[in-house]
């Protein structure tokens, strides 16, 4: 059996110690972990695990987006394949544990919990208690992923209760998802058996639920970020932390991954240990995963960076071989079939044309990058047959289409994109991805949505002349590109929509929440325009 020598600076987080040492290793496991009295410039610390993360959000599959990761030193994911379970159910997590395998990076597939996540949306598929026993049987899926319907729990909803006595029964975890939940409520939510939840937003929040029994995951995505407002946690709870991104985009994962949160917190004077056990040591615990921790008789699988406060990846280990060098990442591309849910249809302008019902319209009023929308009311000129974009009153179309059967778009209004002309579409529209368009033309908005399902998925713009895309086969939420390609084309998109007079940073990821029906206040779904607050469809026009 093969073996191999490699020396350095040991950072040992089960006994919280540091020493120069060789590590020798024999197959795929650790053989000895040995003091020496050398002097090293290099560092040896268990890889990073991202503890929460939606794999789809980086519009690349799973081998793809652990070409990148592992460069940044994450050597394990716990992933949720949510989105990708709301387009094509069962067969969609298959494709996402299947195309896992593929990589050295380990990934532990959630069964997704909420499909679809509301009734009051179309979507691909829908998963019961059966559903979550067979994928809970599946090699590779490990726990019951994310409840998001805290809710159904709270209320004793008996389908909801189903699927975390399945979960119970198998011995699996059950993650959590309980924004603001408190008191009794949320008792009886963490009684239920769910232990962690990601969607903190105040350190009082999440002192709350450590006290009932749940692990906090700190989280640092491209949208919603609390870092700064949990770190203060490490100090007083370090083994009830885990550091996770939920969702990571081709451009940001480019810039770094779990890294960037350890690194951040390390120059924020946290402990060494306390930091590096929130990225690797509490996951690897909680989730019963097979990575190693730099011990005898461990998974070969650590990482070895220049120094423990840059954290600059020299190179990434898993199971004995070297995947990463500094330079080149020596994981293979591969290619799976697309796993895909779209009715072959085309839309005419006359199904986006408006018909004026009163003096007063209900506007959707976006900001960048959030989930929460606010609620306007404008008031219009009654006399117009039909309503359209104001660009001067930067009230625009809005159209979310149904993509798994043929239905009539539905139709609304939204301010904040401040488009002058063209418009931008795109079939990543959470939580069921049907495809969503703004614009400021029903014309060219009929022509874009057109080359979303003509591609069966895709982001694109339309700049009044032509249409710029990138198509998304798998699912139609992930490109067949590499992540670099994908990051590339996706900060170009972003970028060009500059030119049709949006100051959104993030447009695209913008656009993404606006059919979110479960998050305030006023979203748009293809079955017609949802008061969040009133969990109701309401009339467009205003009485």
């Amino acid at each position: 059996m093969k073996k191999s020598i490699i020396k350095g600076n040991i950072v040992d987080i089960i006994s919280r110690k540091i020493f120069p040492g060789e590590v020798t290793i024999t197959g795929k496991r650790i053989h000895s972990v040995v003091e020496t009295g050398d002097t090293y410039d290099n560092f040896l610390l268990p890889g990073f695990v991202d503890a929460h993360v939606h794999v789809e959000s980086s519009m690349v599959t799973p081998i793809e987006f652990s070409r990148m990761a592992v460069r940044h030193g994450t050597v394990a994911v716990v992933a949720d394949p949510h989105e990708i379970a709301n387009v094509s159910g069962i067969p969609g997590v298959r494709f996402m544990v299947e195309d896992g395998k593929k990589s050295p990076l380990k990934f532990l597939f959630g069964a997704p919990s909420c499909v679809p996540a509301t009734p009051f949306e179309s979507s691909g598929a829908s998963i019961d208690a059966e559903g979550i026993k067979e994928l809970l049987s599946m090699e590779g899926v490990g726990f019951l992923a994310e409840m998001m319907n805290f809710p159904g729990v709270v209320h004793d909803q008996k389908d909801v209760l189903q699927k975390i006595k399945v979960a119970r029964k198998m011995g699996m975890n059950i993650d959590g998802h309980a924004p603001g939940l408190k008191g009794e409520d949320l008792k009886k939510y963490c009684r239920a058996g769910i232990s962690t939840d990601h969607e903190c937003v105040t350190v009082e929040e999440a002192e709350e639920k450590i006290k009932n029994g749940m692990h906090i995951l700190i989280r640092e995505g491209s949208g919603a970020k609390n870092f700064m407002s949990l770190v203060p946690l490490l100090k007083k709870y370090p083994e009830r932390i885990m550091f996770c991104t939920d969702d990571s985009h081709p451009d940001d994962l480019l810039d770094g991954h779990i890294n960037k949160l350890v690194k951040k917190a390390l120059d924020l004077g946290y402990d060494l240990f306390d930091v590096l056990r929130a990225a690797s040591l509490n996951a690897k615990k909680h989730y019963r995963l097979n990575i190693g921790m730099l011990q005898p008789g461990d998974p070969a699988d650590f990482i070895i960076v220049n120094n423990l406060r840059d954290m600059k990846v020299r190179s990434c280990i898993l199971d004995g071989k070297e995947i990463f060098d500094g330079y080149t990442v020596k994981i293979e591309r591969a290619h799976s079939k697309p796993v895909n849910n779209f009715v072959a249809r085309t839309i005419e302008k006359e199904e986006i044309r408006l018909k004026t019902l009163g003096d007063r319209i209900k506007v959707i009023k976006a900001a960048d990058g959030s989930l929460i929308t606010e609620q306007e009311i404008d008031t219009i000129d009654r006399s117009d047959p039909f309503q359209v974009s104001c660009i001067a009153e930067d009230r625009l179309k809005l159209v979310v289409v149904n993509r798994y059967r043929i239905a009539p778009p539905s139709v609304g209004f939204i301010r904040g994109f401040g488009l002058k002309k063209g418009a931008i579409a795109s079939s990543i529209a959470h939580d069921s991805h049907n495809v969503i368009c703004v614009g400021t033309e029903d014309d060219v908005m009929v022509e874009l949505i057109n080359w979303i399902f003509r591609h069966k998925g895709g982001i694109a713009l339309h700049d009044g002349q032509e249409v710029f895309g990138m198509p998304l086969p798998h699912g139609g939420i992930m490109s067949d590109k590499t992540l670099e390609d994908a990051a590339k084309v996706y900060r170009a998109l972003s970028d060009r929509t500059s030119l049709l007079g949006s100051t959104l940073y993030a447009p695209f990821m913008t656009l993404s929440f606006m059919s979110l029906l479960v998050i305030p206040e006023l979203k748009l779904g293809d079955k017609g325009l949802f008061d969040v607050n009133r969990f109701a469809f309401t009339p467009l026009f205003a009485d």
